[in-house]
């Protein structure tokens, strides 16, 4: 069996809006500002902030950007079930029959149809790192982690792309869980 660190992010609850969107929620022509830039190339987290309003409450939340083709609200269990939404665990971009919510700005607001997900655990991979780890795009592999709340995630799908720098994403529900903090905690992939 091979093994192979990596490390892993915690990545809170954000959204990531169309640009019809994002001008419906602060106004037409306004443009995302970069607050800082993410371990994604081209990805980065914004000052901006919109509502999620669910059938139990609402929530503020990150904007991530830059806009993308569909709108997608990213929760964990906890945050999800404190709004009353019940999500499904999906790849990002996967928003097909998930509910929706309503997405309030400084200028307006917006209810999409769909868009409410838990990401699935995933592990970013360059095509060269995939290919010295031995993974493919969309493996299940499983990723080991220690400390005094060891465990190992299982179900963390393998997405590689020359867009990508080699990271683990996890929900804050699941950094919690294993202890996952510091300056940089790693897991080691079990393929």
């Amino acid at each position: 069996m091979s093994e192979f660190k990596i490390v892993i992010e915690g990545s809170g609850k954000h959204c990531h809006v169309t640009r019809e969107t994002l001008d419906k929620l602060f106004g037409v022509g306004f443009e995302l500002e970069v607050k800082k830039q993410l371990s994604q190339p081209g990805q980065f987290a914004t000052p901006h902030k919109v509502a999620v309003v669910g059938p139990k409450g609402k929530t503020e939340l990150s904007i991530i950007g830059p806009c993308r083709k569909v709108n997608q609200v990213e929760l964990s269990f906890t945050d999800a079930r404190a709004l009353g939404l019940n999500p499904p665990v999906r790849e990002s971009g996967d928003v097909a029959g998930s509910p929706g919510c309503k997405l309030v700005g400084a200028a307006g607001e917006v209810d999409i149809d769909e868009g409410v997900i838990i990401a699935k655990r995933h592990i970013h991979l360059t095509p060269e790192d995939a290919e010295k780890f031995g993974l493919k795009d969309k493996q299940i592999v499983k990723v080991k982690v220690g400390g005094e709340r060891a465990l190992i995630f299982d179900e963390v799908v393998a997405r590689v792309s020359p867009d990508y720098a080699t990271f683990m994403h996890v929900d804050y529900d699941e950094v919690n869980a294993a202890s996952l903090f510091g300056a940089e905690p790693t897991g080691v992939i079990i393929a």
